[in-house]
Parts: structure tokens; sequence; C-alpha cells
């Protein structure tokens, strides 16, 4: 429940109210089940004594209380007679169950924001903590996954633990009260009672621990079926080109199987607590009844016969509370399985991190060097021992087979990973001392995969620059040969480009993204791939958008097409996490190595 802890306290005014309106619920419970005895023995005979008139000072407030209310039940009668004083009771009656009813509804009406705000606040903070978590987090985690615990897990914690939370802070209360009552009447009856409760309390413990265990395998094997929705969605168009529909339907199947059994025993167990708490409370009322009529019968107790049958009928009011208590406890139980997984996210530790006194950025900066720099994905070493200078201003070009480590090597420059050992410096200044988002903020990326969001063109090209207005976008647009195509469109700026950017080709895509860039207009740009997933014809309207944006920038290229960075200032041939080659083209063409290999292979001559 340390989940919950965290949560609750801005909402200690309501939980505050509940309780308040829970304990004079029950209160006034006790005393509308009170007017019961005066019925049972004035009107029936049952007491036949003679009432007077009590002041406080005569005997205890209790005593008081009880004598001087049968004292103007006893005038009432004699008055207005039994008929009369039956409905006036019965009136009476009324009025109470009003009250408690009442402010039963008063409690369930304060509790409502208490269960409403945690869940907003759980899944608001499960968001903000996924944005903030770092890229190497989702290597390792399935995508699929992380959308289940956001929306099942979360959702199942409302409908489990939050749902209950009336249960949890009334029940008690009501059962408190009830026992103080209780133990008044008959203090023998109420110590056999407290011996039964806890022996039927070990029994629906010890199914609610296996419901829990149940619970989490069955949200776990949730997240694998959204994994596979995600993935199946994702991947459509090749599911479809490779005729493989009936594999992946097999696989979802046998999922989705393991998810029916699962879900069949969790279901099982949850439908056993009714039958077993109904079970369990019916044979404690028979218990409390053979001994309470023995002790009665015998005279082991000054409680009479209307007494017990008051005693009877608060005992069966906490009957209900109990069971409700029960049924909470395993809903709970339930809960806290998506809790613990929810949990993992927000106790996930991110290592990207801002020192906590963050030097100052250079306005400009001379030149950014990868000093002696490793990196590993585990125990696999991506990137080993690298060494590389980027005058500003310039642009590297990083080329080599794929898994040489380049994209890796430039995403160690945003502190997407940080480095294993060495350095990454902006002027002598390791980047670990300047603050994340400063960071950043100097950089552009283009990526070969444009990243487009489903809204509009201008908000897609503004995306993280504050107050862009619309002549800005525009102009980002024209620079990026994106202008045309885009007021082709029925609103213009204002249309919608659909799911990732789904009703543009590939070069339009990949022209927003640019144009975003653009309008960010960074100190360092960082290009991966950005023309490799191109026809000619769109690669060429996207190599101009790009010289354009690489005019006057630090860039650090990574490059498919060895055509688009013929000149670079400096070209780094990666192999296996090691430069192995460096200098411009013409240099590295007459080394007659990797790079020269590269360029015949792509067949581009010298």
């Amino acid at each position: 429940m340390k989940l919950l802890r965290r949560f609750v306290p801005p909402y200690k005014k309501y939980l505050a109210l509940n309780v308040f309106f829970n304990i004079l619920s029950a209160i006034l419970t006790l005393f509308s089940f009170a007017l019961i005895i005066p019925i049972l023995k004035m009107l029936f005979k049952i007491d036949e004594a003679n009432y007077s008139y009590m002041s406080l000072g005569d005997a205890s407030f209790n005593d008081v209380a009880i004598n001087n209310f049968y004292y103007y039940t006893q005038e009432s009668i004699k008055q207005f007679g039994p008929e009369w004083t039956l409905a006036l009771l019965g009136t009476l009656l009324v009025i109470m169950t009003g009250l408690k009813t009442g402010t039963a509804y008063l409690s369930s009406y304060f509790i409502i924001p208490l269960r409403s705000g945690i869940v907003r606040d759980i899944r608001n903070f499960v968001y903000d903590k996924i944005t903030t978590l770092p890229i190497s987090f989702f290597t390792s985690e399935r995508k699929g996954d992380v959308m289940a615990r956001m929306s099942g897990d979360v959702a199942e914690i409302e409908n489990s633990i939050m749902s209950s939370l009336d249960m949890m802070f009334k029940n008690p209360v009501m059962i408190i009260v009830c026992v103080g009552m209780m133990l008044a009447i008959s203090w023998q009856l109420t110590v056999f009672v407290f011996v039964l409760l806890p022996i039927a309390g070990f029994a629906m413990g010890r199914i609610g621990k296996r419901l829990k265990a149940q619970s989490f395998a069955g949200q776990t094997q949730w997240g694998v079926l959204m994994s596979n929705i995600e993935e199946t969605l994702g991947g459509l168009r090749i599911i479809k080109a490779f005729n493989a529909e009936g594999k992946v339907k097999k696989r979802f199947h046998e999922e989705n199987q393991k998810f029916y059994y699962l879900s069949n025993a969790v279901a099982r167990r949850q439908a056993l607590a009714h039958p077993m708490s109904e079970f369990l409370g019916t044979a404690a009322i028979a218990l409390v009844l053979w001994f309470g009529g023995s002790l009665i019968l015998s005279g082991r107790t000054s409680m009479d016969a209307a007494a017990f049958i008051y005693y009877m009928v608060i005992f069966y009011s906490i009957i209900n509370p109990a069971k409700d208590l029960s049924k909470a406890a395993y809903s709970i139980q339930k809960g806290l399985a998506s809790m613990e997984r929810v949990d993992k996210i927000l106790n996930a530790r991110n290592p990207i991190t801002s020192p906590e006194h963050p030097q100052k950025l250079p306005t400009e900066f001379k030149e950014i060097e990868y000093k002696d720099v490793s990196f590993s994905y585990g125990s696999h070493e991506v990137i080993n021992h690298v060494d590389l200078t980027i005058p500003a201003g310039a642009t590297v070009a990083l080329v080599g087979q794929s898994g040489s480590g380049k994209s890796t090597l430039a995403d160690l420059l945003p502190r997407f990973y940080d480095v294993a050992s060495g350095s990454v410096n902006i002027d002598g200044t390791d980047i670990r001392k300047f603050g994340v988002h400063d960071l950043r903020s100097l950089m552009g990326n283009v990526n070969q995969e444009a990243i487009l969001f489903n809204d509009t063109f201008f908000n897609n090209i503004a995306f993280g620059v504050e107050n862009a207005t619309l002549e800005q976008v525009i102009e980002a647009a024209k620079i990026a040969n994106a202008h045309e195509f885009i007021m082709s469109t029925e609103h213009g700026y204002d249309t919608p480009i659909g799911d990732r950017g789904c009703r543009l080709s590939g070069g339009q895509r990949q022209r927003l993204s640019i144009a975003r860039a653009i309008l960010k207009n960074p100190a360092i740009l960082i290009l991966d791939e950005a023309t490799s997933a191109l026809d000619s014809e769109s690669e060429q309207l996207v190599q101009q958008a790009l010289d354009r944006l690489m005019r006057d920038r630090t860039t650090l290229v990574i490059a498919h097409r060895l055509s688009t960075i013929r000149n670079a200032s400096l070209i780094c041939v990666m192999h296996e996490g090691r430069i192995v080659e460096r200098g411009t083209h013409d240099e590295l063409i007459a080394l007659n190595g990797y790079y020269k290999h590269l360029v015949d292979m792509q067949s581009i001559g010298a």
C-alpha cells in the first residue's frame, strides 16, 4: 500500500470527512436499532417495571439516558395508548434511518473525489515517468507491456483497490462501533465472537494470498497480449506481404488461451469470496445464538431476552460489513498485483540526470570531443575506445556496416545513453556536467524513420518550439521543400496528417521532420540516415532541404548512401565499434581501404 500512501495526502480533507460521516452513520445505526428494545419490552409486556424521571446527578449518563427514554415511552403509552406510541416510535425509527442513510451517502460522496483523484494522479505520474525514463529502459521492456501497465493495470487498480476504499474506511468504523456496544451489553458473548472471527478471517486470507499471485500472472499475460496486438498493428503490411496471417493468428490464439485459463482461475477464486463469507457468517450467527441462549437460560448473564435480541441485531449488522470487508480484501489482493506492475515503472531509476548544480552551456562553442569513449549494451561492447573531434561548423560523417556503432555513437551526444568510460566534451567540459534539457536544446534530430504525431502539419513542425508563429512555420516548410505539398491539402497547415503521418509519402514525412529541425534552429544537427529510405526524386528534394539546414551548423551525419556525404569536412569509417579510417572523401579513396570498398560496392566512382 506504499503507492497509496504516496498519493493520498492531497486528499486528506476528503478522507477526514469520509471517516467523520462513517462514524456518525455507525452511531445513528446503533440508536435506530436501540428503538427495538422499548418496543419489545413495553409494548409487548416483556417489561412491567415503572420508570421515574432521573436527573444527570443521580447516575451515569448512559443509565440516565436509557431510564429517561423508557420513562417517556411509558408516559406516552399512558397518555396516548400503545398504538400511538408504536406509531411515534416507528416515525422516530424512520427519522433515525433517514439520518443514518444520509450520513452514509455523505461518506460515499466525499470518498469519490479521493478515489478518482488518486487514479488520475497515478495515470499522470506513470505517463510523466515514461516520458522521463531513458531510452535504454524501453530496449529491455515490451512496448505493449508498458501500454498494458498504463491502461489495464491502472484500470485494475481503479476497479479493485479504489472501488474498495469506501468499504475499507466505512466497514471498520461500523465494526468497531458495533463491537463497542456489544461489549457494553455482554462481554462474555463478545469474547466468544472475538474467538470466532479470526478463524473466519484466517480462512479468507489463505484464499486471498493465492488470488494475488494468480492476478499478477494474469496481468503479466495481458501485457504479452497487448505487445502482440501492438506488433501486429505495426507490422500488418509485412504480415500480409508474407502471407503470415495464419502464423500470427496462431500465436495470438495461444497467448489468448493462456490468458483465458488465468482469468478463469482468478474469477473463480474471486467468486468464492461471497459464498464462503456467507457460509462463515451464518455459522458464526448460529454459534452466537447457541452460546448467548445458553448464557441466558443458565442465568450466567444479566442480559435479558430483549437485550439479547438487540445484541443479535447488532451482531448481524456487522456480518455484512465483515463480508464486504472480506470481498474488499479479495479485490485489493487482485489490485495489488497490478500495483506491483505499475510500481516497476514508478520505481525505475533514470541514470540520465542533470547535476545538482549544472554548468552553463557556452553560447558559442569551438568543438565537440569524444575522448576515449566506450559503451556496452549489457555485456555486448558497441563502442570501443573511440576518439573523435568535431570542430564547430564542421560536417562529420559516420559510415560503416550495420551494427558498427554509428547510431550509438551519435546517441551519446544528446545523452540518450551515457558512456561506460571516457567522456563526451563540449569545449573541454564533460556534457554530464550540463543540464540535460539545456544540452538537448542545442540539438536537432532528423532520423531515418520520420517520427511524426497524429496532429496537424502546423503542430508537427512547431513541435517542441514554444509560441511559434504561422509565418515562422511556413518559412521553415519552404526551406524544407514542404510548403507546396502542405498547401495542396484541404486545410493547408491545419490538415491532420494521420497516425505517424500515414497520409503522407516517405519523402513528405522526411521533409516535415526537416522543417521541424529548421524551426528549432539548433546549433548541433544529428542526421541519422535521413535519406536512405527514399526514392531518387524524393532524395533529391530532401537532400536540398538538408543542405540548407546544414549550412553554418555543426553536423553529425550517419550515412548509408555515400553519395550524400562526399563533401563532408571529415568522414569516419566505423568497424566493430572502432573508427578504422578517417579523412575527406578523396583522402579515404586514396587509402584504398574500408571506405574504398564501401564506395565500390555502391558503384559511385571516385
